[in-house]
């Protein structure tokens, strides 16, 4: 029998593990491995990498050498880095173009440094702290440095600071928070450790927010939040890891929201032929970054793929006892768990602290931390990890104590159990709404009022709330899309660290597949928040309302609002709106935001009208994106006889400020006068209301379908700090929101509410404040009139054309008169319209219909096909295109060409821009409604041509889906006849 082929991606610690414990097993010779390693030397012990600073030499680290990977059989490719994964043909390819078959793959990459994304970091003498290769550059920089700085005060911080040490520089510790190792050690012990550093010389700086690397090309120090400038000439940057799982995204594995490759208890991920082991397998959503659980886990997938007992993997202790710079330090268990009692010794004298986490009767332990001694690790180890009864009390092994009951797992409680007491919610009563259709923490809150008190039960509802939907069987999580395995705070985070600037590099760097209609705009509007760059630049990514920036509205026009901010408006500017409605036959009205509407805008037509009002002096009112939309205001001190402040004037600043900022939904802002409201700011987004002392800014109204009462945020305040706040409240609520998540959502979903906020915004609590004041800077210094931008470019303008084959208007518009204007004739209910057969097409011919470049990439447009009117879509990102009816068979409107194309589970869809109606581009086939189906036709690309295969015109009409009879602009003139399904 020929040997199954094994191949290894992957040669560090854990990957070498494995092909150890392979050896050992596979007795019987039934494997033919392959390793690939992209580091130039087999594995070596990265544990005790910072030793190779004393030895000046490789081989004392190393765990196997390549002669031992020969004599075993194993063909070791090292400096190869597997860069694709073929799951149907079963082969991995390499940079190097090798590509190798395989039968099952064990994924061992790892990770990698986190870098924070601060300026500067990129200076010549800033490094990371990962291979052998970074040691032997800092080793050959530090040679001409004198002091050096470490950001991160973590494990892997602490080890590199011990490195610098080592070289002899003057070196210190940068720490972002309020203490060393804060994921393994409490306030008294971190304390501890830092004075035990810094007698040894080395500085320890925490709670320190770095702003900036200082230096002309190469680094010479750090300036931090306060604008403290600390003087160095090398960084060494260990701030943490995050798995390499890139193969897992591109080879579209099942993945975690933060990263990582999902593994079952068998290790085994979404393909049952590829395991994960070590750091890039995350398992029951952990990533197990130390290297005994990857030991472990390489010996659990080596055992059962050689047919031994089986084994399977539960979880790993995360347990650790290491030496830095000299001094001992352990943690086990759990030593942070609240519902306990500490049994503790802190010696400053001797330099020792130890910490044990006990229950309420003293006989279990739940945890300890050590420092400076830690004598008894193992045994208090073995008693954490089984639960069982200590032989002794406590205080036999440091000191007496008493304690309370751990806390019970959620579904242990019973439903009589009062989880909320402030509003007395039981446990029975949060099952109950989750079981009739509660699915957000959000939708909890607001149906059980449990966590709108003090907030301090969050927790214990978010724990019932997951457990009850996962015994529904719902998995709990805000993925923006099948797209992408990140949530749309993450999928921000990624965007802003690593660069992105467009669509495709986030979908092939951090998502998979084409896209679709949900995360397209997501992606848009967080390219946006971030970058600000001309959104028309991203058009087909946009929803039509920001493709075209104007509203569409229900037969397929468009309704344009000019900015007027604060609601102050100049008479000739009211004389030019009715000149430009006059014009261009636009119905016009007031709308809610003190701000004129003209509807009925064909998409020929917005050029020029915008051109017409800018020459007015308007621009762009963003009414079309989920941006600032308006700050309504009274007329304040400057008329009102109860007026306090003027409020025009302020409403005119903070609109002018934030006009543009693109956010997860659209922001509406008001400004009173007085405490008599007239302005209702207290539902708005943002609300400010004058007081005899200054400002009060309520935050997170909202006076839609869920009306909420806006939270004050701050009271009496000065204009200039006014405006500051808010630049924080916007700036933290954009970066943390979900997709389409309103502020007053976000507020019922944010832990600690709106006391956590003024922590945020007012204390600077997260560090953040100086960081969230530039990127709102940033937004308003490079604000532009999208509509200006658009005017004055030729090339952009051309993108306004209803059809690509001709330059006429779209006609087949159904309107009636009402109050001497004209608006769109009435839609009927859905259950009225009679639906119609998509009947195949029996004399068909190729014709050319316009050229390629008339087409938007990955978007569509109409064709005119005599009076009829095909939608043509370029879907350049899978290198097809396809052709269908432009006619939605939801409402008959002509719109579907304007509809953002992607894919469902690899499946080419459009979806309807009206009402978001999905139907599959190949079969027409509806995929989000299969009552209703689209007609498609077949299309080539010849010479640069586009050629669409039709059927005659006589046959579309008796099909009536493509054509002006389903549309008559006379109401008496009866629609064409359907045929009946």
């Amino acid at each position: 029998m020929s040997k199954k082929k094994l191949i290894v991606i992957g040669n560090g610690m854990v990957g070498w593990k494995f092909c150890e414990k392979m050896i050992d097993y596979d007795q019987s010779g039934d494997y033919e491995i392959t390793v690939f390693g992209d580091e130039p030397r087999p594995a070596y012990d990265r544990v005790q990498l910072s030793s190779y600073f004393t030895e000046e030499s490789a081989e004392h680290l190393e765990l196997a050498t390549k002669e031992w990977y020969s004599d075993n059989g194993i063909d070791l490719k090292l400096g190869q880095k597997v860069t694709s994964i073929d799951r149907t043909n079963k082969t991995v390819t390499s940079d190097s173009g090798e590509c190798v078959a395989y039968d099952d793959i064990v994924l061992a990459t790892g990770s990698y440094p986190f870098v924070p994304p601060v300026p500067g970091i990129d200076k010549l003498g800033v490094f990371i702290y990962r291979t052998i290769e970074d040691l032997e550059s800092i080793l050959a920089y530090g040679k001409n440095a004198r002091t050096a700085a470490v950001i991160g005060g973590g494990l892997l911080g602490l080890e590199a600071a011990k490195a610098c040490k080592d070289m002899g520089l003057e070196t210190h510790v940068v720490e972002f928070a309020s203490r060393l190792m804060p994921r393994q050690l409490d306030e008294a012990g971190a304390g501890l450790l830092k004075e035990s550093i810094e007698d040894l010389g080395v500085r320890v700086h925490l709670n320190m927010n770095t702003q900036e690397i200082v230096g002309d090309g190469k680094v010479t120090g750090m300036r931090f939040l306060d604008d403290e400038i600390l003087d160095v000439d090398m960084i060494v940057v260990s701030a943490g890891i995050r798995p390499r799982d890139e193969l897992g995204k591109s080879t579209s594995l099942g993945m975690g929201e933060r990263g990582g490759i999902t593994v079952n208890d068998d290790l085994k991920t979404s393909d049952e032929h590829i395991y994960a082991i070590g750091e890039v397998a995350l398992y029951n959503n952990f990533i197990y970054g130390l290297v005994a659980p990857g030991y472990d886990m390489a010996d659990i997938v080596a055992t059962n793929l050689c047919g031994l007992e089986k084994k399977q993997f539960t979880g790993a202790d995360m347990s650790t006892k290491l030496k830095l710079l000299g001094i001992d330090v352990a943690s086990l268990g759990n030593p942070f768990e609240e519902d306990s009692k500490s049994v503790a010794i802190h010696d400053e004298y001797r330099g020792i602290y130890k910490r044990l986490v006990v229950s309420k009767d003293g006989k279990t332990l739940i945890g300890a931390i050590l420092v400076g001694d830690v004598e008894e690790y193992g045994q208090l180890l073995t008693f954490a990890k089984s639960g069982k009864e200590l032989p002794v009390s406590p205080e036999a092994f440091i000191l007496k104590g008493d304690g309370n009951l751990p806390g019970m797992g959620v579904d242990s409680m019973e439903d009589g159990d009062q989880i909320c007491s402030c509003n007395d919610v039981s446990k029975g009563a949060i099952c109950a709404a989750i079981a009739d259709g509660c699915t957000t923490i959000g939708d909890l809150k607001s149906c059980t009022k449990a966590g709108t008190g003090c907030g301090g039960c969050v927790p214990l509802v978010t724990d019932i709330f997951k457990s009850e939907m996962e015994k529904a069987g719902i998995e709990v999580n805000n993925n923006i899309c099948e797209h992408f395995a990140f949530s749309r705070q993450e999928l921000f985070h990624l965007v802003k660290v690593r660069g992105y600037k467009t669509f495709k590099e986030v979908v092939m760097s951090e998502g998979s597949g084409n896209g679709c209609e949900v995360c397209k705009p997501a992606v848009a509007s967080i390219l946006a928040s971030i970058w600000n760059a001309f959104i028309v630049e991203h058009d087909t990514i946009q929803d039509t309302n920001d493709r075209y920036m104007a509203n569409i509205q229900r037969n397929g026009t468009y309704s344009v609002i000019p900015r007027v901010a604060g609601g102050e408006i100049l008479p000739d500017q009211l004389i030019a709106l009715g000149v430009v409605a006059n014009k261009y036959d636009l119905y016009t009205k007031i709308t809610g935001g003190q701000r004129v509407d003209l509807f009925g805008a064909n998409v020929n037509d917005l050029p020029a009208i915008w051109e017409e009002l800018i020459a007015a002096g308007f621009e762009s009112g963003h009414a079309y994106g989920k941006a600032l939309r308006t700050v309504k205001s009274c007329v304040g001190s400057t008329w009102c006889r109860y007026g306090m402040n003027d409020s025009v004037g302020l409403a005119i600043r903070v609109e002018n400020r934030y006009k543009g900022l693109r956010s997860p939904h659209k922001l509406k802002s008001a400004v009173s006068g007085c405490v008599r409201e007239c302005a209702e700011a207290q539902c708005k987004d943002f609300g400010i209301i004058a007081t005899d002392e200054g400002w009060n800014l309520y935050v997170c109204g909202n006076g839609g379908a869920k009306p909420r009462h806006g939270d004050l945020l701050a009271s009496s305040i000065d204009e200039d700090t006014l405006v500051a706040y808010i630049d924080r409240f916007l700036m933290f609520y954009i970066r943390t929101a979900d997709k389409l998540q309103r502020t007053s959502v976000w507020m019922e979903n944010l832990e600690g509410g709106i006391d956590y906020l003024k922590e945020v915004i007012i204390d600077d609590k997260l560090g953040l404040n100086a960081e969230l004041e530039l990127d709102m800077q940033h937004i308003v210094d490079t604000y532009q009139c999208e509509w200006r931008t658009l005017v004055e470019d030729p090339e952009q303008r051309k993108k306004f054309q209803h059809y690509a084959n001709d330059e006429e208007k779209d006609d087949n518009l159904r309107l009636v008169d009402q109050r001497g204007q004209k608006r769109p004739a009435d839609w009927k209910k859905d259950e009225d319209y009679e639906q119609y057969e998509v009947l195949p097409s029996t004399d068909a011919s190729w014709v050319k219909v316009s050229s390629v470049d008339k087409f938007p990439i990955d978007g569509g447009r109409t064709i005119k096909y005599g009076k009829h009117q095909i939608a043509v879509y370029n879907f350049a990102s899978r290198d097809e295109w396809y052709a269908c009816q432009n006619l939605c068979p939801h409402k008959r409107e002509m719109v579907l060409s304007r509809g953002m194309i992607g894919d469902d589970k690899g499946e080419p869809k459009v979806a309807c821009p009206l009402h978001k109606r999905t139907f599959s581009l190949k079969s027409g086939e509806g995929l989000s409604d299969d009552s209703l189906a689209i007609k498609t036709f077949p299309v080539k690309i010849e010479d640069g041509d586009v050629w669409v295969e039709l059927p005659a015109e006589v046959e579309l009409d008796k099909m009536g889906i493509c054509s002006g009879t389903c549309h008559s602009n006379e109401e008496d003139k009866q629609e064409a006849e359907l045929l009946p399904v």
